[in-house]
């Protein structure tokens, strides 16, 4: 008798967990089936639902002083390694089947927090739209002459940054988790599309498992949480955080995440956030140059300032011990998905954020 009842139990329980991840499903692929065929939707879900998440969950994780994200994933991946250990240790095909519809059942609802977290906010209006920011064709001599000015921000910012004994930028009197989340607030100010709660972004206990996948950052719909790799060059640091941070405004295209934590750097007061802000948009811009008209690329970096060279250094030393097979599948894979998500560029989507940076830089905006 007890047996009997056992295994109804456990068939009970599949065809429960079956019932709610079949659920979950339809819901996701639904929500995203209406992003995809109305913009309007999108908008409305981002401003009025996507946003809710944010203030319950972002202000619940937001007490955690790590992030949640990063220490959830190391217990799945321990739990998974027990299961995987149990079953062939066990080898009972009711076990089997329940561990089964366990992963079914846990893949389901990562499935559903990512679409209503992430996922539809690929299909809203973008940042520039919402801002009005008309990133329109320029020419060459455009570009360099925003990298030119790019380069004085630097020298400029440069002048009032702490460095180490390497003469590399450090952050050991920057709080960056609250000046970032200052600094996009400041920027809400003038572009109300960003105006809202912000968590502090979480730097990783341990950054290797961005770093190895060559990433500075990631964010988590599963918890709602910006991180940032904290093993990376200082300079990156900032940048990174606000990048993070913009999606939690629900804005999931990397050239617009670029170019809204690049306006956040620069509205902040710390210089080392405005040192970091114009230091990545002069890179950014510069690999564009280099690309297209080499020899005014080469003319402008003769005058780079030689005290930020340092942190160009450090930051190239830093990935070279990373540049190995799995970043190189890490990178493919961040290809594949963006692509999947509207963003037909990829990874060179990154890049875009250029067009943003010239077309403000010419309307007199920066």
């Amino acid at each position: 008798m007890n047996k009997e009842r056992t295994k109804f139990r456990l068939a009970f329980n599949n065809r429960t967990k079956r019932m709610i991840g079949i659920v979950l499903l339809i819901i996701g692929f639904a929500l995203l089936f209406i992003s995809r065929i109305s913009q309007r939707f999108a908008d409305w879900y981002s401003a009025h639902i996507y946003s809710i998440g944010v203030n319950v969950i972002g202000r619940v994780m937001g007490i955690l002083p790590v992030s949640a994200s990063e220490v959830l994933l190391y217990m799945l991946l321990a739990l998974l390694f027990a299961v995987v250990v149990r079953v062939i240790v066990v080898g009972r095909k009711d076990y089997i089947r329940q561990s089964v519809w366990n992963l079914f059942l846990l893949i389901c609802v990562l499935f559903f927090l990512y679409v209503v977290n992430c996922g539809v906010n690929y299909y809203r209006a973008t940042f520039s739209e919402n801002a009005g920011i008309d990133a329109s064709e320029y020419t060459m001599q455009d570009l360099a002459e925003t990298c030119r000015w790019l380069t004085e921000r630097v020298r400029e910012d440069s002048a009032n940054i702490n460095r180490d004994e390497g003469q590399v930028m450090t952050l050991a009197h920057v709080n960056v988790e609250e000046e970032s989340r200052r600094a996009m607030q400041r920027l809400g100010k003038k572009q109300p599309v960003l105006e809202g709660y912000y968590p502090k972004p979480k730097g990783l206990m341990f950054p290797w498992i961005l770093s190895v996948q060559n990433l500075t950052g990631i964010y988590s719909p599963f918890t709602v949480e910006a991180n940032y790799n904290t093993g990376i060059t200082a300079y990156n640091i900032p940048f990174t955080a606000c990048h993070e941070l913009s999606h939690l405004r629900g804005f999931m295209e990397e050239k617009e995440a670029n170019f809204i934590g690049f306006l956040a750097c620069r509205e902040s007061d710390v210089p080392e956030f405005r040192y970091s802000g114009s230091l990545m948009g002069w890179i950014y811009c510069m690999n564009v140059l280099y690309r297209t008209d080499y020899e005014a690329w080469e003319e402008i970096r003769s005058t780079f300032p030689k005290e930020a060279e340092a942190d160009l250094r450090a930051n190239n030393e830093y990935w070279e011990k990373y540049d190995t097979p799995v970043a190189e599948v890490s990178n493919k894979i961040n290809d594949t998905y963006l692509k999947a998500n509207g963003q037909s560029d990829g990874v060179e989507s990154y890049d875009r954020m250029v067009d943003l940076i010239v077309s403000e830089y010419l309307a007199g905006a920066l």
